[in-house]
């Protein structure tokens, strides 16, 4: 069977797929230098599929091959931040870099390759769930924060422009409003993490079983609701409570065999963040948030042009927010962004257009 000739359209294409096949691998050794243990593992393990891929590429290229060609510029990004911070953005982006490969409508490339892809994704997605998780309570407080103190104090500052009052009366409301917003969210946190962190330590199953089975009733034995209580089965409940009672020990079911009653408490940074962490973050990003609406005003701008000038800095806020927030959950950054900026200034046009029919009203 003679040897295909690639065209110089395949040849590009297959130089390409080689170079992001060697940099997507560059970028998941770089982030093992940064783990250690059953992680580090994981992640060599994904370099070395990358360099399967990479020979595959190499074979049909074969003479072809020629000078290695520039990784796309997501690649290029990618191993960038892997080398400078490996932290849960570049596996947030690796995630969806792994998503959109297109292998599975390549005929050049195997069904396998298009399988490994596909596993990569759910394999990255299950590593940045472990730092997502890290970040999910003071990390939401900080998003939420941020992007209410952008849109409330935006409105605040556009309602009370429109009614026609002073700019000095602008500012002092959106320092108000920053002061009041700040606290009020930093309050609300606390109270929020304090409030569920009780309610999940009210729910921990305590020891008691251990201090009070030697002085129960046997012919009326209540350990028995304590097991059922915690979701046995009654087979299992009676087994459990009779065992714990010293009546009899046997290895017949394993499943029903007597286990100390230990239970591992969930990492209350990983599940939701300390209530102080949540407070501080809500406060701090809030304000950070809620100052942007009001600079035009500190310098010194007044009327339209410092209203136009605060709607374009916190659109460009939002922009940002939404792109980090859609960075991480593996979505399009773009239009998080868009769908941010969306929310944001249809708010403040709203309040404005309220602002205008009071001023009008009271005028």
């Amino acid at each position: 069977m003679p040897e295909r000739i690639p065209t110089p359209a395949e040849i590009k294409r297959w130089q390409q797929y080689l170079a992001d096949e060697r940099a997507e691998a560059a970028v998941y050794r770089d982030l093992a230098k940064r783990r250690e243990g059953e992680e580090k593992a994981i992640l060599l393990a994904l370099a070395e599929a990358e360099g399967r891929h990479e020979q595959h590429w190499l074979a049909m290229l074969g003479s072809h091959a020629g000078p290695p060609a520039r990784a796309s510029a997501r690649n290029r990004l990618l191993g960038l931040l892997a080398r400078r911070f490996g932290s849960v953005f570049v596996l947030a982006l690796a995630q969806r870099s792994e998503s959109r490969s297109p292998y599975a409508t390549d005929v050049d490339a195997t069904d396998a390759m298009a399988a490994d892809e596909s596993i990569h994704e759910e394999v990255v997605r299950g590593l940045a769930t472990r730092g997502r998780n890290r970040l999910a309570g003071s990390f939401r407080a900080a998003v939420f924060g941020a992007n209410d103190g952008l849109v409330s104090n935006l409105s605040l500052v556009m309602g009370m422009a429109a009614t026609g009052v002073g700019s000095q009366v602008v500012l002092f409301s959106g320092v108000a409003g920053l002061l009041a917003g700040a606290l009020s969210m930093g309050a609300g946190e606390f109270v929020s993490v304090r409030s569920q962190r009780e309610l999940l330590d009210a729910s921990t199953p305590t020891q008691v079983t251990l201090t009070a089975a030697p002085s129960l009733d046997l012919k009326n034995n209540e350990l028995v609701l304590v097991y059922l209580a915690r979701g046995m089965s009654r087979e299992a409940a009676e087994h459990r409570a009779a065992e714990r009672l010293g009546q009899y020990s046997c290895d017949c079911d394993p499943s029903l065999s007597l286990r100390p009653d230990t239970f591992e408490k969930a990492d209350e940074h990983e599940t939701l963040g300390t209530a102080w962490g949540a407070a501080t973050s809500s406060f701090c990003f809030f304000a950070s948030g809620a100052i942007v609406p009001i600079i035009p005003f500190l310098f010194g701008m007044t009327g339209i042009g410092a209203l136009v000038l605060a709607c374009v800095l916190v659109g460009l806020v939002l922009l940002g927010t939404g792109g980090i927030v859609g960075l991480l959950s593996g979505g399009s950054p773009l239009w998080r962004g868009l769908r941010q900026l969306a929310i944001g200034m249809g708010a403040a046009a709203a309040t404005y257009l309220l602002g205008l029919a009071f001023g009008s009203i009271v005028g």
